[in-house]
């Protein structure tokens, strides 16, 4: 390859740098004085040994795109060249990609680094690579340019809740593509809930045998409440899991499990009734906090210890997510057995009961070399000693658990919750929570200025939140998503100041590709006729 000696631009990519709309930002980049490299049926790609993974998958990607062969190099021949180096300089995940007239270079700091160069080559091609066959007449050419990138943060995430609307394996492969292709690297995948069981657990089959299925489902979030009268349900396999896993891990993003305890457990209690603290319960068919509990016996820790044995199996994610929020606690109040546990371990109050209870699989979860993952809640009562938080309710959690020495991972409502109102318009599609625009979620700011002298360093990352009681299908989940993931993924990747007049006008390109894939995001001027659910009463 030619020598570079283009122009460097400012990082915040404001000189003399074609508005290639790039999502999310590079940290650095400038163009070449070349004329660009001309992908043709001679074109090759080879990697070494640690990229052959990015290797295989940009040729499938590519390759159905455009119908180029794009053929393995011999090593000195290609003109996609896809490297790890260590020693370049470049940090976990960072990379480097250089394009002129000869060829294409990407080096990464690691195999995820070479693989996020290579989600970035393709952004550099028309949107129609893309695409899942060749429409024929295009002229696939990348552009001259030098870019240097890293990221900001380690965990840059996406809760996707599937219990509350169960989503086909297919659709769930789907989001993991396009969580790649904004550079996301973690899926908490949100598997049990009230109104559903979600994964096979082969040691207790009726989970999925009772649990994954409810008669009906609350529609909207009016007063009095409305139901559809249709039963839904659905779970995945072991099999399914594994293959998740392993597409996901491909795509250099970890699944992050979630089971709940010990509230948001009815539908375990349903199929499970000596689990529960008091009569036996149908699968949950309305949305909100449910009473239902389960007990703080031995028998119901031992029975969740065995869940876990199963999803540590499945899952090699360092972190186990076991929910711990919204944990109602009237049953514990008038519950003999649950006084005489506050009694027996010289608890307080049912908040350190609760506490206990995390605590035990905290215990659990470290003794096999895992992590604990909780929502903000288990601070209360006293954190277990190697818990990470999941900050939800606002900030101060994540502040005080980072203040106190443990990780957090930062997802407020006000800036991280996907189902939340885009706009204030009354077409907005069961319009629920606060108003959060796309400009809203742009310009959030994961770490809190009260950690900028200390503890900054706890917080992991950020991650939105998609919980799907008002999205019943896959195109509900992308009218919700997006592009407001896309602004997020700029947010959890890219350093530096932001401008959202600067993002919007790539956002615009970036909008492009998404058409190609199929998305169907909210349009930036609102929802299209079909988007829009009239007569469907959300809330504030």
């Amino acid at each position: 390859m030619t020598p570079w000696s283009g122009h460097w631009s400012r990082p915040d990519g404001s000189t003399s740098v074609p508005d290639h709309a790039l999502v999310p930002r590079p940290a650095e980049m400038s163009t070449g004085p070349y004329s660009g490299l001309v992908l043709t049926a001679s074109t090759r790609i080879d990697a070494d040994a640690a990229a052959r993974g990015t290797e295989t998958w940009l040729r499938s990607e590519l390759g159905v795109a455009t119908g180029l062969p794009l053929p393995p190099g011999d090593g000195q021949s290609a003109q996609i060249r896809l490297s790890v180096d260590p020693s370049a300089g470049l940090g976990a995940e960072g990379y480097r990609l250089i394009i002129d007239g000869e060829g294409a270079l990407i080096v990464g700091g690691d195999p995820a680094g070479v693989f996020y160069g290579a989600q970035t080559l393709r952004q550099l091609l028309p949107p129609t690579a893309y695409r899942r066959a060749p429409l024929g007449g295009a002229e696939w050419v990348l552009p001259s340019v030098h870019i240097t990138d890293r990221p900001r943060f380690g965990w840059r995430g996406c809760m996707l809740d599937v219990a509350r609307h169960f989503m086909p394996k297919h659709g769930v492969l789907r989001f993991i593509d396009l969580m790649a292709l904004h550079k996301l690297n973690v899926l908490h995948l949100h598997l049990t809930e009230d109104q559903g069981w979600r994964i096979e657990i082969k040691r207790y089959p009726r989970l999925t045998e009772v649990g994954a299925w409810r008669r009906e489902s609350q529609v909207g979030a009016g007063h009095p409440l409305a139901f559809d009268g249709r039963p839904h349900g659905g779970f995945y396999t072991q099999d399914d899991i594994r293959e998740i896993v392993a597409y996901a891990a491909a795509r250099h993003i970890t699944v992050v499990p979630e089971i709940d305890v010990p509230g948001h457990s009815q539908a375990a209690i349903a199929a499970y009734p000596e689990l529960g603290e008091g009569e036996p319960v149908e699968v949950g068919r309305e949305w909100g906090v449910i009473e239902t509990v389960l007990n703080v016996s031995d028998a119901t820790l031992d029975f969740y210890r065995g869940v876990f044995d199963e999803i540590l199996e499945l899952f090699p994610s360092r972190y186990i997510c076991v929910g711990g929020d919204e944990c109602p606690k009237k049953q514990w109040r008038e519950s003999p057995t649950a006084q005489q546990r506050i009694r027996d371990e010289g608890l307080a109050d049912e908040d350190e009961l609760q506490s206990w209870f995390i605590r035990q699989f905290d215990d659990y979860l470290t003794e096999r070399g895992r992590r604990l993952l909780g929502w903000d809640e288990i601070l209360e009562g006293g954190l277990a000693p190697g818990a990470t938080v999941a900050s939800w309710r606002g900030t101060a959690g994540g502040i005080a658990a980072a203040q106190a020495g443990h990780d957090v991972v930062m997802c407020p409502t006000s800036t991280s919750y996907l189902d939340y109102r885009q706009s204030a318009d009354a077409d907005e599609p069961i319009p629920v929570g606060s108003l959060l625009t796309l400009a809203d979620v742009y310009r959030a700011e994961p770490v809190p200025p009260e950690l900028a002298e200390a503890g900054a360093d706890r917080v992991l990352g950020a991650q939105v939140n998609v919980w799907t009681e008002h999205m019943d299908s896959p195109r509900t989940v992308d009218f919700m998503v997006f592009p407001r993931l896309s602004a997020f993924a700029e947010v959890a990747w890219s350093a530096g100041e932001r401008e959202f007049d600067e993002f919007l006008p790539r956002l615009k390109g970036h909008l492009d590709r998404l058409d190609a894939i199929g998305v169907e995001y909210r349009p930036l001027d609102g929802p299209l006729p079909w988007q829009r659910r009239p007569g469907v009463p959300g809330r504030d």
